[in-house]
């Protein structure tokens, strides 16, 4: 039976559930009170550190996905920006990339088996908030669902990103400079654009029997897109791409 406690002092430690060959993740938050007029109390919590993977006991050696799932070694956050200069903990960009590890035997669509699409080795992209992180032999892991992976990455510019299943690869059109009447656009005023071409397309999502639907996109087309769809990147020339699924394209301009 799972066991929860929960401790309280200066600075309190919550401990979620226990389970065997599990360890519990831990919250810890220092906070302050600040007395205002008219009886107001107001919180202030500094300090807080979150450790939300599971982490595995080292009793167990091996992790086997299941079904449609892989595990990813997740790529170290950067510590420094592009011009050398040492990011703090809340400033690193949280890593959206990784190693596979180990596979699922994949699933089973109308009559068809489906392997996995990826290998062990395969360094990929996956969606931001996808899957769970899991602390394994001392280093962090993402297990997820094959269909949360983006794309695979064989370099460091996501120019050269190859797109999964029903994903697209669309280079972002710059945002407009000026307004219609000639006036300067500050950076916080530029409207986020949702058109841009398409860079690389996957090999198009499963059907009811387990065969491959062409895209409906190609490469080279100028595209309109949903605006808060997908996952945004930054190339290594500046450029702003961003991979979103096929659904998400809602016109071809010419």
């Amino acid at each position: 039976m799972a066991a929860a406690q929960m401790t309280a002092a200066a600075s309190s430690s919550v401990f979620l559930p226990s389970f065997e060959g599990l360890k519990p993740s831990t919250i810890k938050v220092s906070s302050a009170s600040f007395r205002m007029g008219g009886g107001l109390t107001l919180r202030s919590t500094r300090g807080l550190v979150v450790k939300a993977a599971t982490t595995v006991a080292p009793k167990y050696t091996t992790l086997k996905p299941l079904g449609d799932r892989v595990l990813i070694k997740i790529k170290a956050a950067e510590e420094k920006s592009a011009g050398g200069i040492l990011l703090p903990s809340t400033a690193q960009t949280k890593p959206q990339g990784g190693e596979v590890v180990a596979v699922g035997e994949g699933r089973t669509v109308g009559q068809n088996k489906v392997d996995i699409s990826v290998k062990t080795g395969t360094p990929v992209v996956y969606s931001k908030y996808a899957g769970t992180e899991v602390e394994f032999n001392g280093t962090n892991h993402l297990l997820l669902k094959e269909d949360d992976i983006v794309g695979i990455l064989e370099t460091d510019d996501v120019k050269d990103l190859k797109p999964l299943n029903d994903r697209v690869l669309i280079k972002v059109t710059e945002a407009e400079l000026t307004t219609a009447g000639g006036l300067l656009l500050t950076q916080a005023s530029k409207e986020k654009p949702s058109i841009g071409t398409v860079i690389a397309v996957g090999p198009g999502p499963l059907d009811e029997e387990g065969k491959r639907k062409e895209l409906t996109v190609s490469p080279g087309n100028t595209v309109l897109y949903s605006k808060y769809a997908g996952n945004d990147f930054k190339g290594s020339d500046g450029s702003e791409y961003i991979a979103l699924r096929a659904s998400d394209v809602m016109a071809v301009l010419s």
